[in-house]
């Protein structure tokens, strides 16, 4: 069975990868030459593709009706990160130009039967949840009935990832019962989630579902079963450059080295660079690391700080280098067959901007297709 989908914001079409080979791409839409250029190539020439600002992108572009709208609209003014502008800002304000597009379909009777919204955790609180109402107001104005879910990719990859995941059904579906619970889950609906579900609307909140999806199996990888020892695009850094990483360190992180030195065992961390007040109030940069083999949150290298870094410590050696492209592509759950960017800036940025592989699998084999299926079900009935 084949179903059908859009893919706007497309980056390196990562959502494509996690769909999988029974999901059909009619339309894709990105303004990044870079990434077109990763598109097409892993995409079979990616002729669905249209290289243009979204707020140019016409009604008539879109071909068909699909059965799913996916859109991983650009988070930097939702991001805790960033500087409040929120769904106001010229970069995440690009999902009302999108979100026309979804009402001009609606309303000319080809509206998605799913529309699936990806972007950061800090969507939620952006505005002191107003955006969230926002976003929730685009899908109740609709008839859409929706939810959404906290899911972070470390359940299925060794990076820390979490991601909102706001989901809509056409009000022409039925949802099958056992998709939706009563209440909240620990699991997907964390408290920021909840509260920002008692800021909305009544109209909104009547539309309201709280999303069911089974828990993942364990995770069988580790951060070190991804790092290269000979990787390509980046070198192991000299001792001095390493040695200036733990002069940066806190005593705090300091103790953490020496217990990897002292445990007998090759260990493998990530350390991210952060300004930090010290007890004087002063601002200091400090090199933090983690050794609990999971890989901090992917970042698009705006500056060298955005980078993440790897330390594996074997006794009293200790090395450090960046993240290599592969591996970056490894901790999104890219197969090894995905074709990169040369450049290492441009890979770590398809990357970081990217959604995560498994994470799309496992909501399209466990909500997407179960709606479908039923409802195609129904109509042959």
């Amino acid at each position: 069975m084949r179903y059908t989908y859009y893919d706007f914001f497309a980056g390196g079409g990562m959502a494509g990868f996690g769909l999988g080979a029974d999901w059909k791409c009619l339309f894709a839409n990105d303004i990044d030459r870079h990434k077109e250029t990763s598109y097409r190539a892993n995409h079979s020439g990616g002729s669905e593709l249209l290289l243009r600002d979204v707020a140019d992108v016409k009604a008539d572009d879109l071909p068909g009706s699909p059965d799913l709208v996916w859109a991983s609209f650009p988070c930097q003014d939702l991001s805790l990160a960033g500087k409040g502008a929120g769904l106001t800002g010229k970069r995440s304000g690009m999902f009302k130009p999108f979100w026309k597009l979804v009402r001009q379909l609606h309303f000319t009777g080809r509206g998605p039967k799913i529309v699936a919204l990806e972007n950061v955790y800090g969507a939620i609180r952006s505005n002191s949840g107003r955006d969230f109402a926002t976003l929730a107001a685009a899908f109740s104005g609709l008839g859409y009935s929706f939810g959404a879910m906290v899911v972070d990719a470390v359940h299925f990859l060794p990076q820390s990832r979490p991601r909102l995941f706001m989901i809509g059904i056409h009000p022409e579906l039925n949802v099958p019962d056992a998709l939706v619970e009563k209440g909240p889950s620990s699991l997907w609906h964390p408290p920021a989630l909840i509260e920002g579900h008692n800021l909305l609307s009544k109209n909104a909140a009547r539309r309201w579902m709280w999303w069911s999806l089974p828990t993942p199996p364990v995770r069988n990888t580790t951060l070190s079963s991804i790092i290269e020892e000979k990787p390509n695009g980046v070198k192991w850094h000299t001792k001095s450059e390493t040695d200036y990483l733990l002069k940066l360190m806190s005593d705090v992180n300091i103790d953490k080295v020496n217990a990897a030195k002292n445990s007998g065992t090759k260990v493998v961390g990530t350390i991210y660079r952060r300004t930090r007040t010290e007890a004087d109030g002063t601002k200091r940069q400090r090199a933090e690391v983690r050794f609990d083999e999971i890989a901090g949150c992917l970042r698009t290298p705006a500056g060298g700080s955005s980078r993440q870094t790897i330390m594996v410590v074997e006794g009293s050696k200790v090395r450090s280098r960046l993240l290599s492209p592969r591996e970056a592509a490894s901790l999104m759950g890219l197969p090894q067959n995905y074709i990169l960017p040369e450049r290492y800036n441009e890979a770590y940025k398809l990357a970081g901007d990217g959604v995560a592989v498994p994470v799309v699998k496992h909501l399209s084999e466990n909500l997407f297709e179960p709606i479908l299926n039923k409802n195609r079900l129904a109509l042959v009935a």
